[in-house]
């Protein structure tokens, strides 16, 4: 964050507390109604970090006006005893933190939440000024939203549909090319497929515009950058024809792509439905895979012979059939994120299992799947609540003054790793002793002279926002400590010990949060999203290896295989999304070198992806009827997927942080399967279609190792 967007940012903030805050305490004399028009300002715009633009944050305040409204009546009643006030703290600042499931807003909102309910938590239990409390509260959040909405206003960065939208229009352009002579993409062409995959990238897209929220429009809106992202990657390595005979049947599969991207993007910008395009691709699919089905010279029993195609007809065949699943995958998805339930194309419930869920119960889905130690909201809720707790028993219990001091401190000091957590607080403990010094002797010089510190307010309030963000937290936590001393001063009568009380303070709530810091799950979200990561891979690799028995014996083995890993996949899958979802919800995450060496430049995407096109693949290749593959090519599909699912596991080995032998770098792969296992003479497209599969696994997992970035990749790789 650079001055200029932290100095209009804090001249907002300015103008709302400032004008709160003198409104009330010397316009009309409420005192109380001051102090909390001020730190609902300060909450909002200053503690919380909400995503977006202005218009996009008031917007979400204005949503969370009645939470607002509900903390200050709880805190305020709960305040009546220390004991109910701790278990009053322990329960909102779970269910608060805990909140931050719901995408990255919710989680931006939580800090500037959780402060609206400790500042009425904390003495004197003054019910009777309740109703000056809640005046405050709504002066302060209206003018803020006000502030937000009017004053600097930003422009709003293009959303995820409109990010999806441009992707879609870049493969339908290719897709035409495609189906064109001379039946290939330029160089140009593919790098400019490869900026429109990278922009649905979720680290390249603004917090604000990520689609990680639980309900259907947003998992949609996911799985429609997942599905786009596919077509891209498979229309870029698409094969040439041989002999330049692309074939009428193929062709037409490439024509109803095109069509179909281009009715995709022009519905994601409000245009009309893509279900005819939709209809056109599947009839043009299923031709195609009817054209190409069935052994050379051994037709299946009950269909017309197929033409003696050869295989590398047959190999393009099957790649066609993989960029048209990815294109219907991508139009339903899309269909389902603009219209939710009201969706016109159907789809396949195993893809989308959530589209016919009401919205509760995917909110019930999402807290029940993060409702264990396993998951990292879980986690961050579980410490911050039980370390808010421990601070407001310490304040209650040795009546520490201005015990809300120590409590805000906790929260804006503790990390979600152990390491942040201590250096945050050496360079807050730094910060607010150089503060304390200076309040000290600024209380000292002005004594008490109430209209100095009205006037030095705004202007230090300014001051303090725009430079604090920008250098860091010892900055914030030094001008802070001006800046409630400046406030406070003008609610009592101030002495320079105003200083030394928030220096002890401080130094408590350090403490405690530091204590919970290592005793509560002392990582970050990168741990368990690897994690989740790795067992995603466990299962495809085992689906891998299963489907590649069933291929090649001809459905034999289909029954055992089963649905139950496909089930297990499943689940693994969308505990996988989850925690990815979570890893990009987050407001602060952690930069750098994770632990084990593996960098956050990983595509976490493709790991999702690899989970997506094994489940899709899988059910395309063991739909009935099967063909009976001959000696050789069974023996070949089968050693080609040990293969693939053993560099799975190899990647799963790396990813996994609680793996017995962590390899500590994700290996870096060779995309290409050719020449591992010789290729049978006269195989069935079946044959081709499995292999078209397989490397299509590979090249997802070399795009998790490699970050999208890596040799051989391309920045521009879709």
């Amino acid at each position: 964050m650079d001055y200029a967007v932290s100095g209009r940012q804090a001249v907002r903030v300015t103008l709302v507390a400032a004008a709160g805050f003198h409104l009330f305490r010397y316009g009309l004399d409420r005192p109380v109604a001051a102090t909390y028009a001020l730190f609902a300002a300060v909450a909002v715009g200053g503690l919380a970090k909400i995503p977006g633009t202005g218009r996009q944050r008031a917007a979400t305040v204005l949503r969370l006006l009645p939470v607002c409204w509900l903390l200050v009546v709880v805190g305020t009643y709960l305040s009546v005893r220390t004991w109910s006030a701790v278990i009053g703290m322990l329960a909102v600042g779970f269910a608060l933190a805990f909140a931050a499931v719901g995408g990255p807003r919710p989680a931006g909102a939580v800090p500037g939440l959780q402060l609206l309910y400790i500042l009425p938590s904390f003495p004197p239990y003054a019910p009777g000024t309740l109703g000056e409390r809640l005046i405050g509260t709504t002066t302060g959040l209206a003018l803020f939203i006000a502030a937000e909405a009017l004053i600097f206003p930003e422009p709003t960065p293009p959303s995820y549909q409109q990010r999806a939208a441009h992707a879609a229009r870049s493969a339908a352009h290719c897709a035409t090319l495609l189906a064109t002579p001379p039946y290939a993409l330029s160089c140009p062409d593919i790098r400019a497929a490869g900026d429109a995959s990278l922009a649905l990238r979720s680290l390249t897209v603004p917090e604000a515009e990520r689609p990680a929220g639980p309900g259907v429009r947003d998992r949609a809106l996911a799985d429609t950058g997942l599905a786009t992202r596919t077509l891209l990657s498979r229309l870029t390595q698409l094969p040439a024809p041989p002999h330049g005979h692309a074939g009428p049947a193929a062709t037409a599969v490439l024509q109803a792509v095109a069509r179909l991207a281009t009715a995709t993007a022009t519905f994601l910008g409000a245009g009309p439905s893509p279900v005819a395009a939709y209809e056109d691709l599947a009839g043009a699919r299923a031709r195609l895979s009817a054209v190409s089905l069935g052994p050379v010279g051994n037709p299946v029993p009950g269909t017309a012979r197929a033409p003696d195609f050869p295989p590398a007809v047959l190999r393009r065949h099957a790649a066609v059939l993989e960029i048209a699943d990815a294109a219907l995958a991508m139009a339903a998805a899309a269909d389902l994120a603009v219209r939710g339930r009201h969706a016109a194309v159907e789809v396949a419930q195993s893809r989308f299992w959530y589209a016919r869920t009401w919205a509760p119960l995917l909110w019930w889905h999402r807290l029940r799947g993060h409702a264990g130690r396993r998951s990292v909201f879980f986690q961050n809720a579980a410490r911050i609540a039980l370390a808010l707790t421990a601070a407001r028993l310490v304040a209650g219990v040795d009546t520490l003054p201005h015990g809300f001091w120590a409590t805000l401190a906790t929260l804006t000091l503790t990390r979600t790793t152990m390491d942040e957590t201590w250096r945050t607080i050496r360079l807050a403990l730094a910060g607010t002793l150089a503060g304390a010094l200076v309040t000290a002797g600024a209380l000292s010089l002005a004594g008490p002279h109430t209209v100095v510190y009205a006037v030095a307010l705004p202007v230090w309030m300014l001051f303090a926002f725009t430079v604090g963000p920008v250098k860091g937290v010892g900055w914030a936590q030094g001008l802070f400590t001006v800046l409630v001393a400046l406030v406070f001063a003008q609610l009592s009568v101030p002495t320079w010990r105003l200083a030394e009380v928030r220096m002890l303070d401080v130094l408590v709530g350090s403490a405690i949060g530091a204590v919970f810091g290592l005793l509560a799950w002392p990582r970050g979200a990168h741990d368990e999203l690897r994690h989740a990561a790795a067992e995603l891979l466990r299962r495809a690799a085992e689906i891998v290896v299963a489907t590649g028995a069933s291929v090649a014996g001809g459905g034999a083995v289909v029954a055992a295989s089963g649905q139950c890993g496909h089930r297990s996949l499943q689940r693994a899958v969308v505990l996988a999304e989850s925690a990815y979802a979570q890893f990009q919800s987050e407001p602060t995450p952690f930069g750098g070198t994770a632990r084990g060496g593996v960098v956050r430049t990983v595509d976490w995407q493709a790991t999702l992806m690899a989970g997506h096109h094994t489940l899709w693949g899988s059910d395309r290749l063991l739909t009935p009827p099967l063909t009976a593959l001959g000696p050789a090519a069974a023996e070949s599909v089968s050693g080609l997927g040990e293969r693939v699912a053993g560099r799975m596991l190899l990647v799963s080995a790396a990813l996994d942080p609680g793996a017995d032998t962590p390899t500590g770098r994700i290996p870096l792969l060779d995309p290409a399967l050719e020449g591992s296992v010789t290729e049978p003479p006269g195989a069935p497209r079946l044959y081709y279609a499995t292999v078209s599969w397989l490397e299509s696994l590979m090249t997802d997992l070399t795009r998790i190792a490699r970050g999208g970035t890596g040799p051989g990749q391309g920045r521009h790789a879709p």
